[in-house]
């Protein structure tokens, strides 16, 4: 072999801070305080701060590969730790608000952490397993009073007061680009959660991707307003791809209500904001009841679920805000796909790219993506075969943390399987079906639950839609819808909704009963919580109509 003859550059996260500092220094970071007030600094201030984090840690006793948590909300204390922890050589673990005492205590045990680093505005959360993670040896605290009570176990400290203390010299400790430099669990749907351990190297190529035109496109002009947690598959790479572009951010804290989110993207210009579709849901409806001028949008990045095709058209047709389809995992860092309009779809007409904008788009490079049988042959893409989607890239994880020998999600031929059902297109367009343990099988045929949520959240009157599989005595499976009303819905009827479908899909997909509820369950990321409606029909908890 012919080596070539290139500089031995090592792809570590300190790198994006120090081009962030030397390129953008001016540029800004904005937070949105719990008190509802803004704050406010520079990159430049940004990377004094981070190196101090890293004396921070060092004088807690943090060593290399260590686990350090943090449980937080979007703010600038939380991106400093985003890149002080890294820097310092040790692993930043993404600890998610949301989920049940038992799960948080049991990820926090897992991973080992040795030191947490905690938002006072959160602290109660945290308490509630006080007693069960012994194991940690540090809380540091943030928005929090100097004299705040707490149960928690190991030494109490305050962010600030340590800030203040440490010195602005500091020498990166990230002095490989395999080291491991950030944890993030899944959700955890079905059984505990499991750990996905990224290196500097996955996640430095992660936010160079995640930068391209064919992706999210950042650059220095833009303002990011990171609506996904932290805590969410390191925030979708966000805020080192913004260090890395210059793009100024806008962080929102606790502030994630529609009236809140709809202030900030007005005042501040934000250019491109991501979340969930149940966020952009909720803004959407308080847009259309308090309307603000959100035209400085140029992409509202959907991810963590299918968006309604509806909701879409909505948001393009009467707000003209530019709406783009991501898919991902946190297994994945956790960008996979794009759904951008390809050059051969600019003369379609507009409810032809609405549709094309509704699918999870094609692979950005990087990623690798396949689809296949139960039997592990690999299917066509034309559009309509659908199969299990299998992926990827250098970054998609390998194992899962502590877990060695469980193999079950890989492939013998190294593809991680991601357990979503999809088809994908002859140009490369992929849209998901379903998840494998959502799909609906009736009389041996699928049906896809997240096609018959999305037209049902097309009533006019329908604000959530989810669907389940119900047992049948023939048929084997059949759906169930489960519906919230809008508020000025009234006595929205099963046969109105019927008669709404019946015109968009087969007779043997329609709904078998329907069940009125005020609110769909969600998981700790936004996702409709199936899991939980099928529990609720099994207990006969779900008046069936």
């Amino acid at each position: 072999m012919l080596a070539g003859l290139m500089m031995d550059y090592p792809l570590t996260i300190d790198r994006i801070a120090e081009h962030a500092k030397r390129m953008f220094p001016h540029k800004k970071i904005k937070t949105k305080l719990p008190s509802g007030e803004m704050h406010e600094y520079t990159y430049a201030d940004f990377y004094r701060r981070v190196k101090r984090l890293g004396n921070v840690l060092l004088g807690l006793g943090v060593e290399s590969g260590d686990r350090v948590g943090t449980f937080a909300w979007n703010n600038y204390q939380h991106m400093e730790l985003y890149f002080g922890i890294p820097g310092a050589g040790a692993v930043c673990h993404t600890l998610n608000i949301r989920l049940f005492p038992e799960q948080l205590a049991y990820i926090i045990n897992h991973a080992e952490d040795k030191v947490i680093f905690v938002d006072g505005t959160l602290l109660p959360l945290l308490q509630r397993v006080a007693d069960q993670i012994g194991g940690v040896e540090h809380f540091v605290l943030f928005n929090a009073p100097a004299g705040v009570e707490t149960t928690l176990p190991g030494k109490i400290h305050h962010y600030e007061a340590l800030m203040a203390a440490a010195d602005d010299e500091f020498e990166w400790r990230s002095t490989d680009e395999k080291m491991a430099m950030g944890l993030c669990y899944t959700s955890g749907t079905t059984g505990n959660p499991m750990g996905v351990l990224y290196s500097h190297r996955s996640m430095y190529l992660h936010t160079m991707a995640e930068c391209m035109a064919g992706a999210l496109g950042l650059t220095e002009a833009d303002v990011v307003l990171p609506v996904v947690p932290q805590f969410h598959a390191m925030a979708w790479g966000l805020p080192y791809a913004a260090a890395f572009t210059g793009a100024e951010m806008v962080m929102p804290g606790p502030h994630l209500q529609g009236p809140a989110l709809a202030q900030m993207i007005e005042e501040e210009r934000v250019t491109v904001a991501a979340g969930v579709p149940t966020i952009w849901n909720g803004l959407y409806h308080e847009l259309k009841n308090n309307p603000r001028d959100i035209s400085c949008i140029r992409a509202l990045v959907v991810g963590g679920s299918a968006m309604p095709r509806s909701l879409i058209e909505a948001y393009e047709s009467q707000l003209s805000v530019n709406v783009l389809h991501v898919w991902g995992m946190t297994e994945m860092s956790p960008l996979g796909t794009v759904s951008k309009l390809l050059s051969s779809h600019a003369d379609l007409p507009e409810h032809k790219q609405w549709d094309m904008k509704a699918k999870q788009g094609y692979a950005v490079g990087g990623v690798e993506i396949r689809i296949v049988n139960d039997a592990g042959d690999e299917l066509p893409w034309d559009g309509t075969t659908m199969g299990e989607l299998q992926v990827r890239g250098p970054w998609v994880v390998k194992d899962y943390f502590k877990m060695e020998g469980s193999r079950d999600n890989f492939t013998a031929d190294g593809w991680f399987r991601t357990g979503d059902v999809v088809t994908i297109s002859e140009e490369g367009f992929m849209t998901i079906t379903d998840r494998t343990k959502d799909l609906v099988k009736s009389g041996g045929e699928w049906i896809s639950t997240v096609e018959l949520e999305g037209l049902l959240m097309a009533h006019p009157q329908v604000l959530e839609a989810a669907v389940i599989a119900i047992p049948h005595s023939e048929w084997g499976e059949r759906p169930l819808a489960v519906v919230v009303p809008t508020k000025d819905a009234g006595a929205l009827s099963t046969a109105e909704l019927q008669a709404f479908l019946e015109s968009r899909v087969a007779k043997w997909w329609l709904p078998d009963g329907y069940a009125f509820i005020a609110e769909i369950p969600k998981t700790s990321v936004g996702k409709f919580d199936k899991k939980v409606l099928r529990q609720r029909y099994a207990g006969g908890e779900l008046v069936v109509a």
